[in-house]
């Protein structure tokens, strides 16, 4: 569907990374819609589903999704039915992502908070319908193995660590799987209180890849999921100034946030070199005011 042969890698040039040598792997750059991350954990699934003969794929998120509307396009281009299971009841005023993803065909079923929980009474619901189910955000081993691919868009062999933001924890799994023995997978979570994170993550990796480095740090998600504080917002124009970087709300602006804290705190040394995933997907900027950020 899309060529990932070659991927833009910017190196960062302002003195917020205090001469530690740091890369972002421009994943945002891959394509207009399917940002980022997302037709790398997505490309598995679907062609499972056509392979299977279903040609209907069912998954979830919330209003502002990055993986829904990837999940709608990515359907439309390869000739597969969608449908999104919404988390929270249909708003008078649907949002623009939820408005795009319709556009591109995908069904929206909305479901309560409350049910939207239980994912597996949601899907007994629709067992008489042949659906291929993706899990919320490409969680599995499927989304693992796209993932996994990432580091080979690009010449990465050079760096001590390579460092992503961390939801379902699909993309530092194939991330983890990936890496060179004498490279470091760091996460940083965008969830309050995802304890179980390194256990979902190890529990899509090989065994045999169990001993890799890996370090997990869940202090820098500015009070929770998609919250964002006046000083993220700061932040994230600060960062657009000085870079000319553009980052979202929900994962890589406290991505970005955490690999400059870490460099001040001295966790990199000027021996290292990081390179940072820019895992794409703006879509929660769109539920910002006009005018918040200076570079939408």
């Amino acid at each position: 569907m899309l060529n990932a042969s070659y991927i833009q890698i910017q190196s960062l040039k302002s003195g917020l990374w205090k001469n530690v040598e740091t890369d972002v792997l421009r994943l945002d750059l891959l394509h207009p819609i399917i940002s980022g991350n997302k037709w790398f954990k997505l490309k598995y699934y679907l062609q499972e589903a056509k392979n299977s003969g279903q040609n209907t794929i069912a998954t979830f998120g919330g209003a502002y999704s990055n993986h829904i509307v990837a999940t709608a396009f990515a359907c439309k281009q390869a000739g597969l039915n969608s449908i999104g299971i919404i988390r929270g009841e249909k708003p008078p005023q649907l949002s623009a992502s939820l408005q795009e993803a319709m556009q591109y065909g995908m069904k929206l079923l909305y479901v309560s908070r409350e049910t939207f929980k239980n994912k597996e009474h949601i899907i007994h619901q629709y067992a008489e319908e042949d659906l291929y189910w993706v899990n919320e955000g490409g969680y599995g081993v499927n989304g693992m193995l796209g993932a996994k691919e990432i580091l080979s868009a690009a010449e990465t062999s050079s760096y001590t660590h390579i460092i992503c933001s961390c939801g379902t924890g699909t993309t530092l799994a194939g991330l983890v799987e990936a890496v060179l023995p004498h490279q470091t997978c760091i996460g940083i979570s965008a969830l309050k209180g995802h304890v179980n994170l390194r256990k979902d993550v190890m529990e899509l990796i090989p065994v045999q890849h169990h001993d890799k480095s890996l370090e997990i740090f869940h202090e820098y998600h500015f009070g929770g999921y998609a919250k964002h504080p006046a000083e993220l917002i700061n932040w994230m124009n600060e960062l657009w100034r000085a870079e000319q970087l553009p980052t979202d709300i929900v994962y890589t602006s406290k991505l970005m946030f955490a690999v400059k804290d870490l460099i001040e705190k001295n966790y990199f040394t000027h021996q290292h070199k990081l390179l940072v995933i820019h895992s794409g997907g703006l879509q929660g900027n769109r539920s910002l005011p006009t005018a918040t950020l200076e570079f939408l």
